[in-house]
């Protein structure tokens, strides 16, 4: 049903790497699948050795399974339709498809800023409290952070989304992005969206930044408590515990700032594909890697486990 130039708009079209010629989507489509493996399996890995080895079982790993269970679902969002639009050119998705994908990247991405806060907080409460960390951070107190650090992406994602999909969209359908994100499915509205984009602005200023600023606050006393520390051996022990967390938290504000606060005159939607990509794929695959690689405890538990499972095999067989 078309109303002048405004029309009932009943699904998208994704643009995804259409400007690419067949053959380079192709190569895309088996790299993307090896990560989206990889990313499944590295972060299911994490959840199930964290929950099973008896020496995993401190808040850091209890924060690390929520995180390896949110880079799952953040992930199950933009991948496989991803994928589709590459293997079978499946370009199309529906009105309601998107904006349920949309939902749950607001969703999983705010979770992912306010988690990424919380295991700051426990690392400054672990380095400069150790003596009263396991009285903090008890099994109660670290469900209600894991809780308060989900939550705020229940009400930003349903606002967002659902005001957004509450314009009008002209008679053009075509999302010039892998998945429906906010500002290229905003190019499409026929009305005035100022309001929305002022409060979609500032949330998104406060969603990044609040956390942000808890972690750098966190890190600061960290940093000072390190410092006081008086043998080097001490002092390396203590950053070790961090490193695996701030190199986490870099690669994701560092890739999220610069896709969603670059200036628009430099802000080409094909730069945007790309540096979109880093933190919707390339993020979630490297968080088990580098926690795997620079944790000596999760290393030694994935030894652990890889040989039960031996064992285990050459008792059955």
């Amino acid at each position: 049903m078309g109303t002048g130039n405004w029309t009932r708009v009943t699904e998208f079209i994704l643009m995804s790497f259409s400007s690419l010629s067949t053959e380079i989507q192709s190569l895309l489509f088996l790299a993307f699948l090896t990560i989206y493996l990889v990313t499944l399996m590295g972060n299911s890995l994490i959840i199930l050795v964290t929950l099973a080895d008896p020496m995993l079982q401190s808040p850091m790993y209890f924060f690390l399974r929520n995180l390896s269970f949110l880079e799952i679902g953040f992930n199950l969002v933009i991948m496989p339709k991803m994928l589709g639009t590459l293997l079978a050119q499946d370009t199309t998705i529906s009105f309601l498809g998107c904006a349920t994908q949309m939902y749950f990247f607001f969703f999983f991405g705010v979770a992912e800023c306010f988690l990424l806060a919380t295991m700051a907080y426990d690392r400054y409460v672990a380095i400069c409290s150790p003596l009263h960390y396991p009285v903090i951070m008890n099994q109660e107190t670290r469900a209600k952070l894991a809780a308060a650090s989900w939550f705020p992406g229940l009400p930003v994602a349903t606002v967002q989304t659902t005001w957004l999909f509450s314009f009008p969209f002209c008679a053009s359908n075509k999302v010039n992005h892998f998945f429906c994100d906010s500002p290229p499915v905003l190019r499409l509205v026929c009305a005035d969206t100022a309001r929305f984009e002022i409060y979609a602005i500032v949330g998104t200023i406060l969603v990044v930044m609040l956390p942000c600023l808890l972690i750098l606050c966190s890190y600061t006393h960290i940093a000072a408590a390190i410092l006081k520390i008086p043998s080097a051996k001490g002092k390396h022990k203590a950053f070790s515990t961090c490193s695996s967390h701030l190199l986490v938290v870099s690669l994701f504000y560092v890739s999220s700032s610069l896709t969603y606060f670059r200036p628009k005159s430099n802000n080409s939607p094909e730069s945007k594909k790309l540096l979109s990509l880093s933190y919707t794929v390339v993020t979630p695959v490297l968080n088990p890697i580098i926690y795997s690689l620079r944790n000596n405890e999760v290393k030694n538990a994935l030894i652990r486990t890889f040989h039960k499972a031996l064992s285990l095999r050459n008792c059955i067989l």
